[in-house]
């Protein structure tokens, strides 16, 4: 989700609401490009995070605060040095342009009052945060960009502030119906697309809700527009703009099977049955947000290693699982050259000296057939000879079908292992799978170090029916609930043929419903390799019916009697329990 200039507008009116009026007490910056500001205002002390980073910027309130680090950076120094203690005054943001302008009235050296401005530009990778006097002269800046780095503007001290004008975008808070028309008329290009590419403030997520009220579709060309359908675009287009004078905002986020995967100012209403989440303000959102985005992303860095080191085995291990499929296919003629030696010596009597090839009646098929011979060989040594290749493609068989399956598990035991790092959610979970990794002989324990301790717990869930379901998230949790957890009478799911997690319902004796049924089924999907499909196919049967073979990788059991069903992986509808 952009973080566009509808949400800076809901931010706005936050900060006019929260921390109008209020003097800034507090002044840190506990990373290169951020600041944190403890601001005390009539509603109480309050916290102003914001963040000029490249991959993420963002402002918002918080109540959380961040270790600063021991000697304050220059940029942080300049700022108590003129506005701690300041008032502020305005906060402002021109047009819908992704900017938050902070007035700050202070007094000086001699004691006479002052006013500065802390603007923050929320620009992607060319996002700032620049201390400017009431002239619009910069005194400093976090990022300090010169003319070598951009032509467009220079942000250091002593140059003048200015909002660069680097796109044909017009203002949406002054936009007439004649114009919109205009605007969006002249672009070639989808309906969606036009609109952003001709707004400030506007995302591709807004636009895209903007067609879907309209009922148009955004993918369309604008060419394709009817007057009634570029009429009603508008009105929404309006009507939009006309809540965000208002700050009739109501922030939300979009969850995707328990993963935010959109976040707006506006309700998203083209999401319809996916799960929308009202929040009590953007600061709220944002950091709600970006901090299950950032959990994710952190998790997936922290199993970087243990992936590379997962893939690499898989990839070596079928590399040797197709040679040896290849061999064996090889040893498929094995039959043909014992028959060529009964065949040499029933009937090799009869074949001259230095024959290059002998026809005989196949007794077994009533054909005949030729037999390729060596001339340098008698009927006698030329059986022999086929014989010799027979006895040896059938050791090579025999040997090869053991060491296939041998593969063919390893296979799937690292499967599944990969599927248990997509499952994780957070570091305590990547111990176990560590561990498994350690003991199959993939990851070397560093000397003197003990077994880290394990405090990751299967995923827990409550039917809608009130029955409780556990879901492994690596093969030692599989093995957890399936045989320590679970009992003869509860009921066993698992993905037909996929790696994935095991399912335990416990049944406490009952009979479980239908609906039971297929929420663990669509469990067992979702915490699969066929995560996202709508077809997947489960298989399920009690307990008592699932056995762990002698030897056998963990998580790795077998059964002969179970039912089957096929279902969706949308668990959108089920929540963990908070343990």
């Amino acid at each position: 989700m952009a973080f566009d200039g509808i949400t800076i507008a809901n931010i706005i009116k936050d900060l006019n609401d929260s921390l109008l009026g209020g003097r800034i007490y507090k002044i840190a910056q506990p990373e290169s490009d951020e600041l944190l500001l403890t601001i005390k205002a009539n509603g109480g002390q309050k916290r102003l995070f914001i963040s000029a980073g490249a991959s993420l910027p963002l402002i918002y309130l918080t109540d959380s605060n961040k270790q600063s680090p021991l000697t304050a950076p220059g940029f942080c120094m300049l700022l108590r040095k003129h506005i701690q203690n300041g008032r502020i005054i305005s906060v402002t943001q021109p047009g819908l342009e992704r900017i938050v302008e902070i007035g700050i009235e202070h007094l000086n050296e001699l004691g006479d009052l002052c006013t500065k401005k802390l603007i923050v530009e929320i620009m992607g990778k060319h996002s700032n945060i620049i201390f400017a006097n009431d002239e619009n002269m910069i005194i400093d800046s976090i990022k300090h960009i010169s003319g070598m780095v951009s032509s467009v503007r220079e942000v250091l001290p002593g140059r003048p502030y200015f909002i660069p004008e680097t796109m044909d975008k017009a203002d949406p808070l002054t936009a007439s119906e004649e114009d919109f028309t205009l605007q969006i008329g002249k672009k070639s290009m989808p309906v969606y697309k036009a609109i952003y590419s001709s707004y400030t403030g506007f995302s591709p997520t807004i636009s895209h809700e903007l067609c879907y009220l309209a009922k148009i579709d955004g993918d369309y060309p604008v060419a394709s527009l009817s007057p009634e359908s570029m009429h009603n675009l508008y009105t929404e287009f309006s009507a939009l703009i006309c809540a965000v004078k208002n700050g009739n905002f109501s922030p939300n986020i979009v969850y995707e099977n328990k993963t935010p995967a959109e976040f707006a100012s506006v309700p998203l209403t083209m999401y319809g049955e996916r799960h929308t989440v009202p929040c009590p303000s953007i600061s709220f959102v944002l950091e709600e947000y970006y901090a299950q985005k950032n959990a994710v992303t952190r998790i997936r860095q922290k199993s970087v290693d243990l992936r590379k080191i997962v893939q690499t085995a898989l990839e070596r291990n079928i590399k040797k699982y197709d040679l040896q499929i290849r061999q064996m296919e090889d040893t498929e003629k094995r039959e043909k050259y014992k028959v060529y030696g009964e065949l040499l010596n029933t009937y090799g009597y009869g074949v001259a000296p230095g024959a290059k090839s002998m026809t005989a009646l196949n007794y077994y098929t009533n054909e005949e057939i030729i037999i390729p011979l060596d001339p340098t060989l008698t009927a006698s040594e030329n059986a022999k000879k086929y014989f010799e290749k027979y006895n040896k493609l059938k050791r090579t068989l025999e040997a090869l079908s053991e060491l296939t399956l041998e593969v063919k598990a390893e296979i799937d035991h690292l499967e599944s292992i990969s599927a248990a790092l997509d499952i994780a959610l957070m570091e305590a979970d990547l111990v176990q799978i560590k561990e498994e990794l350690i003991e199959s002989g993939y990851v070397r324990r560093k000397g003197g170090t003990k077994k880290e301790k394990v405090t990751s717990k299967p995923f827990h869930y409550v039917s809608s029916d009130g029955f409780h379901i556990y879901v492994g998230k690596n093969n030692y949790q599989n093995e957890e609930i399936t045989f320590k957890l679970a009992s003869g009478n509860d009921w066993w799911f698992h993905a037909k043929g996929i790696p994935g997690s095991h399912v335990i319902v416990k049944s406490g004796g009952a009979k479980l419903p239908d609906r039971t049924f297929e929420e663990a089924s669509r469990l067992a999907a979702h915490y699969s390799k066929a995560k996202g499909q709508d077809k997947v196919e489960i298989d399920y049967t009690e307990k008592k019916n699932i056995k762990k073979p002698n030897g056998g990788k963990p998580g790795f059991v077998v059964y002969y009697t179970n039912y089957s069903m096929v279902i969706d992986s949308d668990i959108s509808s089920l929540q963990p329990v908070s343990e």
